[in-house]
């Protein structure tokens, strides 16, 4: 039996006990309030190590056998243990994560190698080893304040793809990273509060399907976006399936994003596409952020 512990930092921190990759026991929660959103923008990075902390020693206390692994996924360029960036958590912008982590750890007892890995990338290993195809290349946009990009297996790389620039209107400013044309710059929760002033983005959806004809321009421009970029990905690293999830993924379109992707696509080998929506899932990101720290432990 192999025992790892999962943490996943998004609007929130959720952390998990994970037995041969699956959850056991009930999970711990910060903030506590569910309706409680965006609750980490204000705490500072060596607060939330300590957060993080907590949740690990409390579920590492619960049962029997030895940890073998902590995984603890955010958002952001995530590489060597180490936040490189994050625009949604800027706080976490340059922190040894994993060594301060590792170091808090220690101090309570707890020895298990401590492994960060991007929250998307952490979500495409949890669909992976939820579906059993842990050998199969598997892609995932996760749909949220910002916008993610994971895939599995990990390889070396950045992969940002929410930053992957999809339109060349020098008027896109909205990206939380401050950069032009940014695929999160549509898609984000935050980046369509900002275009939006007088609406959230729920009643910008609900306006379109009342067939408000602004709204309707821009839910077309939100899926030609995502379109344009998962495109792009076909382009590169070819066909396959493609899922979305977030906590925004309700506004998505399927039928509507695969009309677009198939004026985009027009090389016959690269048109097996397919495309799966799934509910959002703390369960998945923890036994993600759980395998993946069980395979770095053999890297």
């Amino acid at each position: 039996m192999t025992l790892a512990i999962g943490a996943v930092m998004t609007e929130h921190i959720v952390a998990g006990r994970l037995e041969d990759h699956k959850p056991v026991g009930s999970l711990v929660r910060f903030p506590a309030d569910e309706s409680e959103l965006d609750a980490l923008s204000a705490i500072p990075g060596g607060e939330i190590v300590e957060i993080l902390a907590r949740q690990i020693a409390e579920l590492a206390g619960q049962g029997e056998g030895r940890v073998e692994a902590i995984g603890v996924a955010v958002p952001g360029v995530v590489r060597h243990n180490i936040v490189e960036d994050s625009p949604n958590l800027t706080q976490l912008k340059g922190m040894h994560l994993g060594q301060e982590l590792s170091q808090v750890l220690t101090a309570k007892g707890i020895t298990a190698p401590v492994h960060i890995a991007n929250d998307a990338d952490a979500i495409a290993a949890g669909v992976a080893a939820t579906r059993g195809q842990l050998n199969r290349l598997t892609r995932v946009w996760t749909i949220g304040n910002g916008i993610g990009y994971g895939r599995w297996p990990y390889v070396e790389g950045v992969w940002e793809g929410g930053h992957i620039t999809v339109t060349l209107d020098p008027k896109e400013r909205y990206c939380g990273c401050g950069g032009v044309g940014h695929l999160e710059g549509i898609m984000g929760y935050r980046a369509m509060r900002l275009r939006f002033l007088d609406k959230e983005p729920e009643e910008v959806f609900a306006a379109a399907r009342r067939g408000d004809e602004k709204c309707r321009e821009f839910v077309d421009l939100w899926h030609r976006a995502l379109a344009a970029a998962t495109a792009s990905f076909i382009h590169l690293a070819g066909p396959g399936r493609f899922y979305f999830t977030g906590h925004n993924v309700g506004f998505l379109q399927l039928d509507l994003l695969r009309g677009h992707l198939e004026t985009m696509v027009k090389l016959s080998p690269l048109q097996s596409f397919s495309l799966e929506s799934l509910p959002p899932s703390d369960d998945t990101a923890l036994i993600g952020a759980g395998v993946s720290a069980l395979r770095a432990l053999t890297w």
